[in-house]
């Protein structure tokens, strides 16, 4: 980024978009426009191609074919963070503080140059163009900005010298989120960008995305983000006659209003798609039997054979000419069939399984990680339901592991009584990318789990595909999958909802009400927290 020329907030286009990964095709003519002052939600089931669109968006990842035209002051955030990891929390704020500190060092420099020069109209032009980029990016409140950010967004305490290497995916998320939004750049590209935030960070963060000038195109689980912040919804979900009832993927208007027009428009397909088939079916038979058929099988009358000889030419004609038009209007819909509509891919199992006298539950007295967490009591009976929920650095995920038996406290008393337990952390590990994914779910649920396929959680053409090639979002279902299988009575699920698409968020969601196991849930989702009828422990 420089602060050589004048910021002015152009569109972010891009035109019949395809990219391919191997012999995996991602997107094949994808089409996006995104405006300034008009943000654009981008949806979509895992591995529909979400952040492939937004990595070509940005210019991280370059299109097979098609073009892609955007501001040239253009930020990128992905889920997962690409930060030095040698980098400290100093360098990253400071690297993109350094071009706004520029700006007001050249001003200053341009100003006493035309004071001395003033009819110097190159120098005036100059001087002109970086006092109104400066100006676009507020550069003079710079040094502010960093600190409010850096604080609303959990990272302010940060030690400066701290390395990227030592911060946790949510500390380098946060931090990578600060320094996008103390840039304030002409076009912002954010994958997931709630992941690891809580109330205060997504508040702030839905503030500056509703309200930048520039170009926002967001990807986004989030359901009350999108609510709160898309005019325009991108939804890359294979449909027949799209969200705009035309085929086309982009919905203008409000997120609520979108999930009613998605609605509406697979009924509208079911319905077409039926509607073709019965009328093929109808034309198949009438091809067999009623074209063929016409009252002409009386025998001639008055021994006046001439006569019948030429009715019975007509009839032909008549049978002819109705076999044919039965086989063109075939022929139009086989050309141009309305295609069955994919089932929607359906959570198949329990998320947990029951168990024997006191187990899956958990007892926490005076629990305490030095620096992480404090729980002074926590009671979990089997078949229980809790949530628990905080602020970051409150200590949830540590709770977690802690109970999972991964960390172990500073004091306190821990009793956890399980025939078997499961744990879904944040950030899944991926232990060998080159193995297929159902090899890894093989190997990590045990020779005795259901088939894969059985669990709704990864189409069946993922399956084959190796676990590198996954998006995070199925990298994410492919873990709870290899989880729930084992049939686990006790469950801890550190913010089951990341990565992971609309449908299934709502379908998990829906799983936990029904558990019939004991299920310990952290989750910043509020989508989720404001459905939750259970007992919810604040940190």
């Amino acid at each position: 980024m420089t602060a050589h020329t004048t910021s002015r907030p152009t569109a972010l286009v891009a035109r019949d978009l395809v990219r391919s990964y191997g012999d995996r095709l991602v997107l094949d003519g994808v089409d996006l426009v995104a405006n300034p002052g008009e943000p654009v939600g981008v949806v979509g089931e895992n591995g529909v191609g979400k952040s492939t669109l937004l990595r070509l968006l940005a210019g991280v990842d370059t299109p097979d074919s098609g073009t892609v035209s955007r501001p040239a002051d253009t930020a990128y955030l992905g889920q997962e963070v690409d930060l030095p990891p040698t980098a400290t929390v100093d360098d990253v704020l400071g690297r993109v503080l350094a071009p706004l500190h520029d700006a007001v060092r050249r001003l200053e420099r341009l100003g006493e140059a035309l004071a001395a020069a003033p009819e110097d109209e190159a120098l005036a032009a100059e001087f002109a163009s970086v006092l109104a980029w400066a100006e676009h990016h507020d550069a003079w409140d710079a040094e502010r900005r960093a600190e409010v950010t850096a604080e609303r967004l959990g990272v302010g305490r940060l030690p400066r010298h701290r390395p990227v290497s030592r911060l946790s995916g949510g500390e380098r998320t946060r931090l990578a989120l600060a320094a996008v939004i103390v840039r304030r750049p002409d076009c912002v590209v954010l994958d997931e960008p709630t992941n690891h935030l809580d109330d205060t960070a997504m508040a702030y963060v839905e503030e500056f995305l509703a309200t930048t000038p520039g170009v926002v195109v967001v990807a986004s689980h989030d359901r009350v983000l999108l609510d709160e912040v898309a005019r325009v919804v991108v939804d890359l979900d294979p449909s027949h006659f799209g969200v705009d009832g035309r085929g086309g993927t982009r919905y203008t208007g409000g997120f609520s209003d979108y999930l009613a027009e998605r609605r509406a428009a697979r009924r509208r397909w079911e319905e077409a798609f039926l509607s073709q088939r019965e009328e093929l079916a109808g034309l198949r038979l009438a091809e067999r039997t009623t074209a063929r058929t016409v009252a002409h099988d009386r025998g001639p009358r008055d021994n006046d054979k001439f006569i019948h000889a030429f009715k019975g030419a007509n009839v032909a004609r008549t049978i002819a000419r109705r076999v044919h038009d039965v086989e063109r209007r075939i022929e139009v819909i086989e050309r141009d069939p309305v295609p069955k509509p994919p089932r929607p891919l359906r959570l198949g199992t329990a998320l947990t399984d029951v168990g024997r006298g006191d187990g899956g539950s958990v007892g926490v007295r005076d629990l305490v990680v030095a620096g992480r967490v404090a729980v002074p009591r926590l009671d979990v009976g089997p078949g229980d339901r809790v949530l628990v929920t905080g602020p970051n650095g409150s200590g949830k995920s540590t709770l977690l592991a802690v109970l999972a038996g991964q960390v172990v406290p500073t004091r306190g008393e821990v009793a956890v009584a399980a025939r078997r337990l499961g744990l879904l952390p944040q950030d899944v590990v991926v232990l060998d990318p080159e193995q297929s994914a159902v090899d890894a779910y093989r190997a990590a649920a045990g020779p005795d789990a259901p088939p894969l396929g059985e669990l709704g959680l990864l189409h069946p053409r993922e399956q084959g595909t190796a676990v590198g090639a996954l998006s995070v979002g199925q990298r994410r279902r492919l873990a709870l999958a290899a989880i729930v299988a084992t049939g686990p009575d006790l469950l801890l699920l550190d913010e089951p909802t990341n990565h992971i698409s609309l449908a299934l968020a709502s379908e998990l969601e829906e799983a936990l009400g029904t558990s019939v196991g004991t299920v310990v849930v952290t989750s910043h989702d509020r989508w989720l927290r404001e459905r939750w009828d259970g007992p919810v422990l604040r940190l």
